[in-house]
């Protein structure tokens, strides 16, 4: 994607999963992405973000690799979510391989909890693609979550 120094709220609403997708940009960089059920009425619905979200809605792959994000999450989460963004469109793993890829011990209790804080707490879903995770929580509401996950085939 194109660097922008773009701040602000975009969002537009899909009929593919029956509500909106809210991206939040911070100096260009994507910030949060959640599901309302419908756009607030103060979003920009005209970004290259949002056309290549209804365009992958509609069956096209991408993998979002290339898109600039702002996380802002604790060290340890993001771990965990930048493992999360390493799991290729199409492709799903558990909630212990996910510890796994983020080098923690998928048998200890506190990691485990690590993971699925990190999956719960994910301020960019889709981006980073907790619908990829058999097993969550998700920060991806369930419908959605079924879209996406019909979407690459899983």
């Amino acid at each position: 994607m194109e660097p922008t120094d773009a701040s602000g709220v975009f969002a537009r609403e899909f009929d593919e999963i029956d509500r909106a997708v809210q991206v939040g940009f911070a100096a260009g960089r994507v910030i949060s992405v959640s599901f309302p059920a419908d756009a607030p009425d103060d979003a920009v619905t005209d970004h290259e973000l949002l056309d290549r979200i209804g365009a992958y809605l509609q069956g096209q792959r991408d993998g979002f690799d290339e898109v600039d994000v702002g996380l802002t999450v604790p060290t340890d989460q993001r771990t965990v979510l930048e493992a999360l963004q390493t799991i290729p469109y199409g492709e799903s793993v558990s909630v212990s391989r996910l510890a796994r890829l983020a080098a923690l011990d998928a048998d200890d209790p506190d990691d485990l909890e690590l993971v699925t804080a990190a999956l719960d707490e994910n301020p960019i879903p889709m981006l980073f693609p907790d619908h990829r995770v058999q097993g969550g929580p998700y920060a991806t509401p369930g419908s959605v979550r079924a879209v996406l996950r019909r979407v690459e085939g899983l």
